[in-house]
């Protein structure tokens, strides 16, 4: 899935007028980006003591690298959410279902209690949310996760030594929303909270590049929107040329200035960069030439709630080749950060991440287990690829052609999402039989004052649908239909409102012999349990193919973004 604004003037022998930069497909001018950058904690975790310092470092990181790429023609300012905000669900609640379900469900949450969306203005607003945990278990700084025999496997990203982003169990995500004109993303906990080398670039990827439209370029690169998270900070990767010039950039000179030399040129990489407990560790460091350092600061952390450390420093020539770390009697990981500033004036800030091992292979263990790593022997822990959904899921938008298939009303499929129009009756019939038991996910958002949505299924040889959200009067109702011949009132009925307009729900329906399920949003709204010959459809839903699955509204439009079944 997948931004607008005016004319910019800069001097370089006279004044030169570039229009304004655009999303990916030109519909939005982002001359001017807001980004609202929020930190998600589920309900049964406590917020990092540090977490403002940590978010205001990525701010600053990805506004120095736009600057860089765009020069004055796109500026980009990343505000932080004063608070943490708190989740009305716990962890568990958070991660049912598979990667997208938990990006679905804490984008929703956020865009609803902060109230984002477009201003009158024109500037282009993105919100991303960086949230504390994982789609999967997995302790972020010590980069292990718990298998099911409660053994703690390494789990991350790890190549000569350096540690980079990109835990299976991350789960990060982001979409341009071209029909409302806004960016959302989600950073999870292993692409922010500790500071690999490349993390700023996860913050980017996610935040500023997705979130207006950009893609994956081919074949892969060292860009921000390639594999730069994997290589190298931020400081180290680019925007390609030819992207920019998609999005309207126009090459200009702009004059070099300290700071963005420093930002450029600095980096502090360990020496050694596996080092053994005992053994000193260094930091090598990389400054623009000619620089003079006037101040200097080195601080680490050995626990990821722990307290800074502060390490002093000594050096006799303008600029340090090296920075001292200290030494750690124990395998354990650490967490750096550097702030430094030269006699011009100009800043630098960089946070990094190493392990001390006794054993290059065998990553240290915690002395005390996080609620990620306390996991009881025998419960079923999930760590499936983030970027695939699991085995034998079937996309039924994928492919689909809406020319082909029976309808009711008017349907439209535009990049990848399915939409309905306002009447009574609409339905459509996907060219799909479903197995005996299955889990249907789907990821729809309301467009209109809220009314019933359908979703027609099938139970053995029996058809039914699935009710949401139909409203009488002051009421919203919601039941399986038909239950022994009667439609909403029945036993399955339940009373209250679990869509909201304009607003993204996961919902989820497990088909079983023994009964169905149904789950809005993570919470239970129908389970019911019973002989699947009571279950029917009446003749107003009804569809030619009695073996297929119906997608339905009652006078209310709906975008579905996404259509899966699971077999099970």
């Amino acid at each position: 899935m997948i931004r607008c604004f005016a004319t910019l003037l800069l001097a370089s022998l006279g004044s030169i007028a570039f229009a304004a930069t655009t999303t990916w497909d030109g519909k939005y001018s982002t001359e001017r980006i807001d980004v609202t950058v929020v930190y998600f904690v589920p309900s049964d975790r406590v917020a990092l003591p540090d977490w403002r310092d940590r978010l205001d470092y990525y701010c600053r990181r990805i506004e120095q690298f736009h600057r860089r790429e765009f020069g004055t023609q796109s500026v980009m300012k990343a505000n932080v959410h004063p608070e943490p905000l708190v989740s009305e669900s716990d962890t568990a609640t958070l991660r049912r279902g598979d990667a997208n379900a938990i990006y679905y469900r804490t984008l929703s949450e956020v865009e609803r209690r902060i109230g984002f969306g477009r201003k009158d203005d024109d500037t282009f607003p993105i919100l991303l949310v960086l949230s504390d945990i994982n789609w999967r278990a997995l302790d972020d700084f010590y980069r292990l996760h718990p298998d099911a025999d409660g053994t703690l496997k390494f789990e991350g990203n790890l190549n000569n030594g350096q540690h980079f982003p990109g835990a299976a169990s991350g789960g990060s995500r982001a979409s341009y929303i071209s029909r409302s004109g806004v960016g959302r993303g989600l950073v999870s906990g292993d692409g922010w909270r500790v500071p690999y080398r490349g993390s700023d670039c996860v913050i980017y990827h996610e935040g500023c590049g997705h979130t207006v439209g950009l893609p994956h370029p081919e074949p892969q690169n060292g860009s921000v929107m390639s594999v730069g998270q994997y290589r190298g900070w931020i400081n180290q990767s680019w925007l390609d040329k030819e992207q920019k010039l998609r999005m309207n950039w126009q090459p200009e000179t702009i004059p070099p200035t300290s700071q963005m030399e420093l930002f450029d040129a600095f980096s502090a990489l360990p020496e050694p960069m596996v080092p053994k407990p005992g053994e000193p560790v260094q930091l090598k460091l990389q400054w623009p030439d000619d620089a003079k350092v006037k101040s200097f600061r080195v601080r680490v952390q050995t626990a990821i709630d722990g307290a800074w450390v502060e390490i002093p420093q000594a050096w006799d020539n303008d600029a340090p080749e090296l920075a001292s770390v200290g030494r750690f009697d124990r395998p354990t990981p650490v967490s750096y950060r550097i702030d430094a500033q030269l006699e011009s004036g100009a800043t630098a800030e960089l946070w990094g991440y190493l392990q001390v091992r006794s054993d290059p292979n065998t990553p240290p263990q915690p002395m005390a287990l996080s609620k990620d790593l306390f996991v009881s022997p025998g419960t079923a822990v999930s760590n499936a690829p983030i970027d695939k959904w699991p085995q034998g899921e079937v996309d039924l938008l994928d492919k689909l052609e809406v020319e082909k298939c029976w309808t009711a009303g008017e349907w439209k499929l535009v990049d990848g999402v399915l939409e309905s129009n306002k009447a009574y009756g609409v339905r459509i019939q996907l060219p799909y039989t479903p197995p005996e038991e299955y889990r249907m996910t789907v990821i729809v958002e309301p467009l209109d004052e809220i009314n019933a949505l359908l979703l027609g299924q099938r139970s053995g040889e029996n058809r039914f649908m699935t009710l949401l959200n139909f409203r009488t009067g002051d009421t919203w109702l919601s039941a399986l239909e038909n239950v022994g011949g009667r439609n909403v009132g029945n036993e399955t009925t339940f009373k209250g409102k679990c869509l909201v307009e304009n607003q993204l729900s996961e919902v989820i329906v497990t088909v079983r012999k023994s009964g169905v399920q149904v789950e809005v949003d993570g919470h239970t709204t129908i389970d019911w349990k019973g002989d699947r010959s009571a279950l029917s459809i009446g003749d107003y839903w009804s569809t030619p193919d009695k073996t297929k699955l119906v997608l339905g509204s009652y006078n209310c439009r709906y975008r579905f973004h996404r259509v899966s079944i699971l077999p099970l």
